[in-house]
C-alpha cells in the first residue's frame, strides 16, 4: 500500500482550483509501463474565460524513485507521529496557452508585468513561438507562460497544502491579467 495517495492529492488540487474560481474540464493520468513513472494532467480555465481564449494546464510528474525513497524513509520512522523526511519532491507545472496572436505583446514587457503578478510565490517563464503556416504567410506568434513549483512529499503526506493554495491564488491573478490583455493581442480592438 502506498504511503502517499497521489490520486487524492490531485483531487484536492482540483477542488482547490474550483474554490479559486477555475472550471476543471479534463483530467488525464498516464503510466509508463517500464519505469512506472506517472503523469497527471488537469485542464482548466478561469470562470471568466469560459468562451476562451485562455487555458491553464496543470501537470504533476510522479517519479517512482522519489515515491519509493520517501516510502522507505517513512517506514523507518519509530512513531507514526514523527515528522516525515523532507527532500523528496515532485514538480508541478502550470502552463498557460493562448491562440496565435495577430498583435503580440513585447515579451520583455510582458515578462516584467507578469513577474509582478506572479510574485515570489509563482515565478513565471514567458516564451513565444513563431510559426509559418505557409512559406508565403506572415508568422503567427503564440505565447506560452509556464510556472514551476516543487511539491515536497512530506507536505503531501501531512496534508499541508498551503503552497498549492498560494500558487492557485497567483494563477488566478495571472489568468485574469492575461484575460484582460488578450483582446488587444488578438486584435479584437479593431472590430
Amino acid at each position: 500500500m502506498a504511503v502517499i495517495d497521489v490520486a487524492g492529492f490531485i483531487a484536492d488540487v482540483k477542488s482547490q482550483a474550483i474554490d479559486h474560481g477555475f472550471h476543471v474540464h479534463d483530467e488525464r493520468h498516464f503510466v509508463e509501463t517500464y519505469s512506472l513513472r506517472q503523469l497527471w494532467e488537469v485542464d482548466l480555465h478561469p470562470e471568466e474565460a469560459c468562451s476562451g481564449p485562455i487555458d491553464l494546464h496543470l501537470s504533476l510528474d510522479v517519479d517512482p524513485r522519489a515515491m519509493l525513497g520517501f516510502e522507505d524513509e517513512v517506514m523507518k520512522l519509530d512513531e507514526i507521529e514523527d515528522p516525515p523526511p523532507h527532500g523528496f519532491t515532485f514538480p508541478l507545472l502550470f502552463t498557460w496557452t493562448l491562440p496565435p496572436l495577430p498583435e503580440p505583446p513585447d515579451l520583455l514587457v510582458l515578462a516584467t508585468d507578469l513577474a509582478g503578478v506572479g510574485g515570489m510565490d509563482l515565478p513565471l517563464e514567458v516564451s513565444a513561438i513563431d510559426s509559418f503556416p505557409s512559406v508565403t504567410d506572415a508568422p503567427e506568434r503564440s505565447l506560452s507562460i509556464v510556472a514551476k513549483m516543487t511539491i515536497d512529499l512530506a507536505d503531501v503526506y501531512m496534508n499541508q497544502d498551503d503552497a498549492v493554495t498560494t500558487a492557485l491564488d497567483r494563477c488566478k491573478h495571472v489568468s485574469l491579467y492575461l484575460l484582460e490583455h488578450a483582446p488587444v493581442w488578438l486584435g479584437d480592438y479593431l472590430n
